[in-house]
């Protein structure tokens, strides 16, 4: 079938759209920026469509001829979700209407009681969301998963850091209530089968694996698998699900803004009420995988540096855009640069592999300290920090996240451009190439510019200025002498 895939710069659909290909299907892929998924590697077996939920002009030709439509998007994390949820939910359930699409799939969350004052606003907008879907007049799929068990999905990062960093942990009363896991690739099985079928099938199924745990199980019985000691959970009941949030964003790599609504969502207990997606798909050959199976399954491809995608791949609805302006007219015409070069006694392939090394477990070269510090700030604003780290420790793809940047432009062999993502007054890129003269001399390249927004944005710079000669230069002295050494 021609299937659209929504979302496949995210978790979910940078898995499925491979899966889709090998079993037959037609996919196009809808993104903001096709380059996006320039660097993926089934880019060349898809059709790309530019596009964006937000504006309905834009998805008639995205979903012109269409036949199954993953719906597999949503705006967690950012200010208004709700709001910009439901307008994109409308937008293209219009869309596919007009467009004849036979099937809508949408990937929900747990349903909350209508009667529940406290359901979390998280679990009210994908409900709302899969209602509106469902409305369109378009048979539609709901499938509704709790916590995803996967590697890199970010359930399964905040479960392992709390797990693997805190022996001794002070835990919330959300940690007693039940929840059932399901693993992704569980998730991803399901989501392909739906390509298939009946056309009157219209209604909303929950899908979780074989286990029933509390949180504080789960945190047991990962340490058991990773190899650790049992963890201590000294139980406090004023610990709020907000306060609890905060914590999670201290420990975890997940940021303030998207550990809120995970916490607020596991006050409510997750337990399948019906298995009824058995009467319409088989469990997957072997049956659902089990907990412990899950996380040794994704534990291992952390270790082998095998993540196909993380939690952070996604970049969502609020950020920018724009590759680095050559005329930041908005700015009122102010660029700050800060340009490095050195001469690189080693050869152009040994310097570019240090480069694309950089961040994550290798570090950023100089001054380890002022890193750190600097992603812990950016953590109590509220921002990302710099623990995101990389999905892989050799290579990047354009639009993957890296500690507190995303990848913006990488040529291999020569330039990797960088966007910040941290929380600044303005807007940042740190560029790093190798340059090749025609007397074969190889040469470093380090630009970081600083593109300010009003008075704060001024006052930034001239206040981190005098450190550039610390960060930027130690930075450039010890990429080149790496790549010598």
């Amino acid at each position: 079938m021609r299937c659209l895939v929504t979302g496949a710069t995210g978790y979910i659909g940078g898995r499925l759209v491979p899966r889709l290909l090998a079993a037959g299907h037609d996919v196009r892929c809808l993104a903001r920026r096709a380059a996006r998924l320039r660097d993926v590697p089934w880019s060349g077996q898809v059709e790309i469509a530019e596009g964006d939920l937000s504006r309905a002009e834009t998805l008639p030709a995205a979903l012109a001829g269409i036949e199954v439509a993953y719906y597999l998007v949503h705006s967690l994390g950012q200010a208004g979700f709700e709001a910009a949820d439901r307008q994109a939910a409308l937008n293209f359930a219009t869309a596919a209407r007009a467009a004849g699409v036979r099937r809508i799939v949408y990937l929900g969350g747990p349903e909350p009681a209508a009667e529940d004052p406290t359901a979390s606003a998280h679990l009210r907008s994908r409900s709302e969301v899969g209602r509106i879907l469902r409305e369109s007049g378009v048979p539609t799929v709901v499938l509704r998963a709790a916590v995803i068990i996967g590697s890199g999905s970010a359930s399964f990062e905040m479960l392992r850091y709390l797990t693997e960093r805190l022996p001794v942990m002070v835990t919330p009363r959300w940690v007693t209530n039940r929840i059932q896991p399901i693993a992704v690739r569980d998730v991803l099985y399901y989501l392909v089968g739906c390509a298939d079928l009946p056309q009157e099938v219209d209604r909303g199924f929950d899908i979780a694996g074989p286990d029933v745990l509390t949180f504080g199980e789960m945190m047991q019985r990962y340490a058991r698998v990773a190899g650790l000691p049992r963890r201590l959970l000294l139980p406090v009941r004023p610990l709020t699900p907000t306060l609890s949030s905060y914590w999670v964003g201290l420990v975890t790599p997940v940021p303030n803004s998207l550990a809120r609504p995970l916490v607020a969502s596991l006050i409510h207990e997750a337990v399948a009420h019906e298995h009824d997606i058995a009467g319409y798909l088989p469990d997957p050959p072997g049956g659902l995988t089990g907990f412990d199976e899950a996380v040794a399954l994704a534990l291992a491809k952390v270790r082998d540096a095998q993540v196909e995608t993380r939690w952070s791949t996604a970049a969502g609805s609020n950020a920018p855009a724009e590759p680095l302006p050559s005329d930041p007219d908005w700015s009122g015409g102010t660029a700050y640069t800060d340009v490095r070069e050195r001469p690189v006694a080693a050869s152009p392939e040994a310097l570019w592999r240090v480069i694309e090394g950089v961040g994550g477990e290798h570090g950023w070269y100089s001054f380890p300290l002022a890193w750190s510090v600097r992603g812990w700030l950016d953590k109590l604003v509220g921002g990302v920090g710099l623990r995101r780290g990389r999905r892989d420790p050799h290579q990047l793809r354009v639009g993957e996240a890296l500690d507190f940047w995303r990848v913006e432009e990488i040529v291999p062999g020569e330039v990797l451009r960088l966007r910040a993502e941290m929380r600044l007054p303005g807007r940042a890129w740190l560029e790093l190439r190798v340059q090749r003269g025609e007397d074969g001399a190889v040469r470093y390249r380090q630009r970081a510019v600083f593109l300010p927004h009003g008075l704060a944005g001024h006052a930034y710079w001239a206040a981190v200025a005098p450190f550039h000669a610390v960060v930027f230069g130690g930075m450039a002295r010890n990429i080149t002498a790496r790549a010598e050494g």
